[in-house]
């Protein structure tokens, strides 16, 4: 509870004398009998006014004539002696009369801090001087976070007080309760010239906190790139894992981050065992995952790898995956223009966001076709961009992807007449498997289906024909007019290879035009990544945040 505020003038009247440093009225009233250890509403007595307000001459008279010798250790509801009241407000004349007069320099308030504590977190060095020389313990605990005076002033940046506090034997190497100590604090918080006299007097720059992390993780992290400089020219190792997983390095935290600056530090000292190796993550996955396009750049430009390694802590198959995952679409043409190899997966992405262009384009850029592992996932998103199956279903049968792949019972039976007449279309609409015949002969039955009527015949000869030339040719070859148009074919033929029937037939006049193009630029359009990384920043910090 906080009383500082509640009712502060509702004090006994030897209390407001004490507050006043009226030392005349006081005297008269300790005369006339009034008592000392009258407590206020906030369990102050007159000799915390007078402590607090540095009132020598009342503190003195107060001492002597208190009832007991426990006078001069009386606490306030928040655990708080005269001595926590003087350091706080460093006033030095208070301090030495309480400490002469029996104060204990290592009692503890309610919250488990100490006068010293208090006088550090102040910046009073002559007030630390003093409680030290009468025997105040300088290696806390100073409060129950587990800090103590050393980390209190590496914090604050009170340089005096630090050097005061190792010349008096500080630990420098002391931990709180998450295992961090004084030189841990002082990169976190990039107070240089605190590090720099920790390193001075010896302090471990390799410290690790009980989660593993590294005064140069941290500092990364929080980009104090002065503190980083720092940390490296000391001896500090930039390989050092930092946390349970063991992937975690200070590169990781600068990427994550978009601290391009510290990344720039690091690269060259880094070890690439994290790029691609088994079990480890690269740091082109934490730039992702930040959406910072300037660290992806520098990363991929270092020869960092765009297709990294599978990330089961992310669960993700490359880091494209994980573009699409955090809809970070302003870093996808950094990566392909860095060669990125493009799944199967990634198709799925594009149907699911409706990234109709993109699912277009993968394709021109020989993006592998949905396996058969991954078939039903990819089924399942086809069927919901089923509405708009003219913006991706050609492209996907031009490029060579079996119709009968789609042909399931959940496909059939799931998307609108147009979209299976449509597939059809790329078949032998009369040998079909078995059991595709079925499910179509069953969902006939049961729905409002009209198969388009030349379905009822046989094919003709050169639609088979047709059929058994594309599924000879490799998928490559198909992505494109290219291929095709260089055989010594007349150019009819080579329209009738193309599907240019099929697709005019349909209604589909674009993808008759796109079979040769965008196989040059990127035709669609994304916000930058910068603005991707504003919109999603709120939830990408947890991964590798540090929190005290």
């Amino acid at each position: 509870m906080d009383f500082t505020e509640a009712y502060s003038d509702r004090c006994s009247t030897v209390g407001l004398a004490a507050r006043e440093g009226n030392i005349k009225i006081l005297r008269k009233l300790i005369r006339q009998g009034y008592s000392v250890d009258v407590a206020d509403n906030r369990g102050w007595m007159p000799i915390h006014e007078a402590a607090v307000h540095n009132s020598s001459e009342c503190l003195k008279l107060l001492i002597h004539s208190a009832p007991s010798d426990d006078y001069v250790k009386s606490k306030t509801f928040e655990g708080t002696c005269a001595l926590h009241l003087s350091a706080n407000r460093g006033c030095l004349e208070s301090i030495s009369i309480l400490l002469e007069a029996g104060a204990d320099p290592n009692e503890v308030t309610y919250e488990a801090t100490t006068p010293l504590f208090l006088a550090v977190e102040n910046g009073h060095s002559e007030a630390v001087k003093l409680l030290l020389q009468y025997g105040a313990n300088i290696n806390g605990p100073h409060s129950w976070s587990g800090w103590n005076s050393l980390h209190q002033a590496s914090f604050q940046g009170y340089t005096e007080i630090i050097k005061l506090l190792l010349e008096k034997g500080a630990n420098k190497e002391c931990e709180d309760d998450f295992g961090i100590t004084p030189l841990f604090i002082a990169a976190q918080y990039g107070k240089l010239e605190s590090l720099r006299i920790l390193i001075t007097h010896g302090a471990n720059v390799n410290c690790q906190a009980k989660d593993k992390a590294t005064p140069l993780f941290i500092a990364a992290q929080e980009g104090h790139t002065e503190c980083v400089e720092l940390l490296l020219s000391k001896g500090a190792d930039p390989n050092l894992y930092c946390n349970e997983e063991e992937w975690q390095l200070p590169i990781h935290a600068a990427a994550q981050m978009g601290h391009s600056n510290i990344l720039g530090l690091l690269i060259p000292v880094t070890g690439r065992i994290c790029d691609t190796g088994k079990d480890k993550v690269s740091p082109v996955y934490s730039a992702v995952y930040g959406g910072n396009d300037k660290c992806l750049e520098m990363l991929l430009k270092e020869g960092y790898s765009p297709d990294a390694q599978m990330c089961l802590i992310f669960d993700c198959r490359s880091p494209m995956c994980m573009v699409f995952q955090k809809e970070f679409f302003g870093l996808i043409p950094i990566l392909l223009k860095h060669r990125i190899h493009l799944l199967g997966i990634n198709l799925k992405y594009c149907l699911h966001h409706e990234k109709f262009s993109l699912f277009r384009h993968f394709l021109k850029l020989d993006c592998l076709l949905p396996s058969e592992e991954h078939l039903p996932e990819f089924i399942n998103y086809a069927i919901k961009a089923q509405e708009q199956y003219k913006e991706w279903l050609p492209y996907l049968l031009l490029s060579g992807f079996s119709p009968l792949n789609l042909l399931c019972r959940v496909w059939i039976y799931s998307v609108n007449n147009n979209a299976l007449n449509f597939t059809l279309e790329f078949t032998n609409w009369k040998r079909l498997p078995s059991d595709i015949e079925q499910n179509l002969s069953d969902y006939k039955e049961n729905s409002t289906w009209v198969p388009h009527s030349h379905f009822a015949f046989i094919p003709s000869l050169s639609h088979l024909c047709r059929l058994e030339i594309r599924s000879l040719l490799q998928s490559k070859h198909l992505r494109s007019d290219k291929f095709i148009r260089k055989l010594p074919l007349p150019t009819c033929l080579q329209d009738y290879l193309l599907c240019f029937d099929i697709l005019r037939m349909n209604a589909l006049p674009e993808a008759v035009d796109a079979q040769g193009e965008m196989a040059e630029g990127m035709p669609y359009s994304t916000q930058s990544s910068s603005e991707d990384a504003e919109r999603k920043q709120g939830d990408n910090r947890a991964r590798c945040s540090h929190c005290l």
